[in-house]
This record gives C-alpha cells, structure tokens and sequence, in this order.
C-alpha cells in the first residue's frame, strides 16, 4: 500500500492496546494529542506532514478508540510499548500540552529514541501553576457529571477564545464532549504516573534537537514554562500570531510547515530570537 494510508489497530499484541494509525512514508513522526480530545485533533496536520514523512497518531488510554483507564498508568511507557510494537528505534516526537509533557517526559526516559523534539504549548512536569489556571480547573470539575456543562465550562476559558470564534468550534466541542463521556462512564482511575525526578529539574539534559510552538493566546504560565524549555541545549521557538492554546485546530497547515522545515533541519542554522 505504498503512499497510501495504513490504518492498524494495535490489540492483543502487546500489553497496551492503542489505536494508531499511519500514514506518508519516510522518517517517522510520532504525534502526541493533548488531554480533553484524541488523535482526530492533527487533522489539519497530518495530511501536509505525511507528503514528507511517515506519520504515526494514535488515541492516549481512554480516548478515542483507545480503552478507558482501569488502573494507574504511565504515559511514557505506554509510547515506549507503542514504539517497540512499531519497531521504531528513534522518532521525532511532536506532542500538544499534556502530549508535549510526555514527550518530553520520553526524550529525558529514552534519550536514545529521540531524534528531534517539537513540544507545542507544552505542560511540564513538577511546573506550578497558577491560582488563576487552578480556580479556573477547579470551576470545569466542579460541573461533574453534567457533560455539557464540563464542556461550555472549559471550552469558555480564555486560551479557546480563538479556537471558539471560529470554523472549528463545533469540532472541538464535539472532541470534548466525546472525551468528557468517556472520563465519566468509563474511566476507573484518574492517575497518570509520570518519570522521577521531574522535568522542571532536568531540561539541560534533553539531548535532541528541540523546537517550542506556542501561539499569542495564552495563560501567562505558558510564558513561565517557555522561559523553563530555554535551558534545553539545542532549542528554539516559535510564535504564532493569533493562535490560542489549541493553534493545532485552528493553524494546521502553518504548524506543519514549521514541522517540516525543523524536522528536515532548515532551522538548525537560522537565527533564534527567542533565545535572546
């Protein structure tokens, strides 16, 4: 099926049983969603990505097609399992918020598997966050069980206001809601499990190639873990004008064309200003 779109369900195989998908040839790009949708989100992505390289998405445990959370879990094994099932020895990683967390998560675990790292308004691990950031979870939970409610909650907050002012809101909603369903009908356990010591404490030892995307609609502590990622040796970032915390919706086809020029190395020698 060369150049054509293979679509695999990962059952049985292996102690995770991920839905994944792949499509493009070349080098791989493994692509990590945020929490609140699933792997539907790269649609305005995958399709510009996968002219130039072979794409894997895949749905994190309890969403999408993946199953619920029955137990604690780790992320980052989880991608390892993935990975080792696919026979992938070194990737790119790109992950969106809490997929940018386990990436970088991953590459610090297994730096050996990392080719290059792109984190997109990444969470990071052991980061505080703000009273204004937990007031506003805290208000989303608090609407528990009422899905629609979880949803108009969250989807209020101000990092969607550009995402919800445009084409793609009712997509997101229906991302959201899809996901909130599932936590609450579903899901027996709510830990995730993450690598110790925490990244916050160990970015100098991200040894790939790193690049940071971030849109100009965001809470300020976005802007804290920006300066964080800045001790990562070979970093540089991106800013993009207009973009709110799910810029992966709203500017696809200008995410992917930063990917591709980073992932093919046309950054490596260019000027960073985000590193003044």
């Amino acid at each position: 099926m060369m150049g054509n779109e293979i679509i695999l369900i990962l059952r049985g195989l292996i102690e995770v049983d991920l839905f994944y998908e792949i499509q493009g040839n070349g080098s791989p790009l493994v692509m990590i969603h945020s929490g609140g949708v699933d792997s539907r989100v790269w649609k305005n992505i995958v399709p510009t990505l996968a002219q130039s390289f072979k794409v894997i998405t895949f749905d994190g445990r309890g969403t999408g097609r993946s199953p619920a959370l029955l137990e604690p879990i780790s992320l980052v094994e989880d991608l390892r399992k993935l990975l080792e099932h696919l026979r992938l020895d070194c990737v790119t990683l790109v992950g969106h918020s809490m997929g940018g967390q386990v990436a970088t998560d991953f590459a610090l675990s297994f730096p050996s598997m990392v080719e290059r790292l792109v984190v997109i308004a990444p969470s990071l691990t052991g980061f505080t966050y703000s009273q204004e950031f937990t007031n506003y979870m805290a208000s989303v939970n608090a609407a528990a069980p009422d899905i629609s409610k979880l949803v108009e909650l969250s989807l209020a907050g101000p990092i969607y206001r550009a995402a919800m002012a445009s084409p793609h809101r009712d997509f997101l909603r229906e991302l959201h809601a899809h996901y909130m369903t599932r936590v609450f009908t579903e899901w027996r356990s709510f830990e995730v499990l993450w690598p110790e010591p925490p990244a916050i404490l160990r970015l100098e030892e991200i040894a790939a190639r790193t690049l940071f995307i971030q849109g100009t609609i965001e809470w300020p502590d976005m802007y804290k873990i920006a300066g964080h990622f800045k001790r990562v040796p070979a970093i540089r970032f991106t800013e993009i004008q207009g973009a709110d915390h799910m810029l992966v919706v709203t500017h696809g086809e200008e995410l992917a064309n930063n990917i591709r020029q980073f992932v093919q190395g046309e950054l490596d020698n260019a000027a960073d200003p985000g590193r003044e």
